[in-house]
């Protein structure tokens, strides 16, 4: 098993960076279909499994680059590659890709605010979410208290919000 695994660890490493690498271009640029971001995610996650049984199995070998210079310089690099990423971020919290950073602000707002954008009243929309198992007692209370009170993803409330 051993053995069946080794031989398979670098040819998926392999295939499994290729579509990372195109998925992540394709994200990057803006191109494609929606089914890359998920690809990317999920298939890159994957990708670990190959990853770690490429280190077990050269183990040794690699260890030798932990001796020399260019490993170091090269860890050194890519964590300070990725630093202004994390610094420049702001605070960790709910945000995320815009459209998602969006919907949350717009959660936040009560259902007399929301109904008009949606071209419903406040009554409409409250049955909507009600409809979806989202109680909102009051029409002046923010449409995420409802929504977290009701145990409910936010994807089922919006996705009730737009519904016909």
């Amino acid at each position: 098993m051993s053995s069946l695994l080794g031989r398979y660890a670098t040819p998926f490493i392999t295939g499994l960076f290729i579509v990372s690498l195109v998925s992540g271009l394709a994200l990057f640029l803006h191109v494609g279909p929606s089914g890359f971001h998920a690809m990317h995610e999920w298939l890159s996650l994957l990708l670990i499994v190959p990853f770690v049984l490429h280190l077990w199995k050269n183990w040794r070998s690699l260890t030798t680059y932990f001796k020399r210079a260019p490993m170091a310089i090269a860890l050194v690099l890519s964590l300070a590659m990725a630093a202004p990423f994390l610094l420049l971020s702001g605070p960790a919290g709910r945000g995320g890709p815009p459209p998602f950073a969006f919907s949350h602000r717009i959660l936040e707002n009560p259902a007399a605010d929301v109904a008009p954008l949606l071209g419903v009243t406040p009554d409409e929309l409250t049955a909507r979410l009600g409809a979806a198992g989202i109680a909102v007692a009051d029409a002046d209370e923010p449409l995420s208290d409802a929504i977290r009170a009701s145990g409910k993803p936010e994807m089922a409330a919006i996705a009730a919000l737009v519904g016909p």
